[in-house]
């Protein structure tokens, strides 16, 4: 289609979450997959854009033999986007996917500091964003783990880990780095189904087919699960709705939280418009 920007939302997604200020440093954490290339290639445009200044960090866990294959794909992004790049190298250890997180994520709180950024940028989407929920359900944790990651956290004092993309497929972000024409490399291990992450990816990749919609859903389930726990205003007024449609009608388990959502966040605006939540029940907004 004429006119068309397949890339729109990406950008947009990074840009609302980002808002990145003129003279500011902020580190993008780059693995050398697709994933994170995106992110750097879109942080990069979007930092010259603001007069910011963008740092790479890639942390080596150094527990394959192609691992430094990765940091050299990392140093040929860095060149190739013009950024500075900061390597960091794990000391051996076991393969335990809970150590190598922890440490990796020390490592770029420490990549940060030493670059006096405030920001640290990771390239989760919404396909992690599913495992990441339903590995949680699977271990038997309570609420707070079935919120899934959160779009922003504390990484270290005076450092946010921040996740722009938790709402954009990973395809989307594969389409991204061909047409940038950026490098990137695939993790042979992420087939290696030992790994329980790896092993569920598989299994979901199967269930998309059936469930187009399946991450979305997910996603959706997640945040609202986590305004909740806040109490956010949102939240607030999601429950009043609720509350009133049991009064008016005597029950309101049928109608769904994405209605409802909408609803309450016509309310926000006060925008004027008839809004329908289940069959015979509308809300009008004046």
């Amino acid at each position: 289609m004429r006119g068309a920007r397949p890339d729109a939302a990406l950008e947009r997604a990074l840009r609302d979450a980002a808002a990145l200020e003129s003279g500011e440093i902020v580190v993008a954490a780059v693995s050398g997959g697709p994933d994170s290339v995106a992110l750097a290639a879109a942080l990069a445009e979007a930092a010259g854009e603001a007069g910011a200044t963008l740092v790479l960090g890639h942390v080596n866990h150094a527990v394959r033999a192609s691992a430094w294959q990765d940091e050299a794909v990392v140093l040929a992004l860095g060149a190739a986007l013009r950024a500075r790049v900061r390597t960091v190298s794990l000391p051996p250890g076991p393969a335990d996917e809970q150590r190598l997180r922890d440490e990796r994520y020390a490592a770029l709180a420490r990549i940060a500091a030493e670059c006096g950024a405030r920001r640290v940028f990771a390239a989760h989407h919404a396909q992690d964003q599913t495992e990441t929920v339903l590995l949680a359900l699977f271990r038997g944790a309570g609420p707070e783990g079935l919120t899934g990651m959160a779009r922003s956290r504390p990484l270290a004092p005076g450092v946010a880990l921040e996740r722009p993309f938790l709402e954009i497929e990973s395809s989307a972000l594969r389409a991204y780095c061909a047409r940038a024409h950026v490098p990137y490399v695939v993790d042979p291990t992420n087939v290696d189904l030992s790994y329980r992450r790896n092993a569920l990816r598989a299994a979901l990749a199967e269930l998309r087919a059936d469930f187009p919609h399946l991450d979305a859903a997910v996603a959706r389930c997640a945040a609202i699960l986590r305004e909740e726990r806040a109490a956010t205003p949102r939240a607030a007024l999601r429950e009043r709705l609720r509350a009133e449609l049991v009064v008016a009608t005597g029950d309101a388990r049928d109608v769904t939280f994405a209605r409802l959502d909408a609803a309450a966040a016509a309310l926000e605006r006060g925008a004027p418009g008839r809004h329908f939540l289940r069959r015979g029940v509308e809300l009008h907004v004046e």
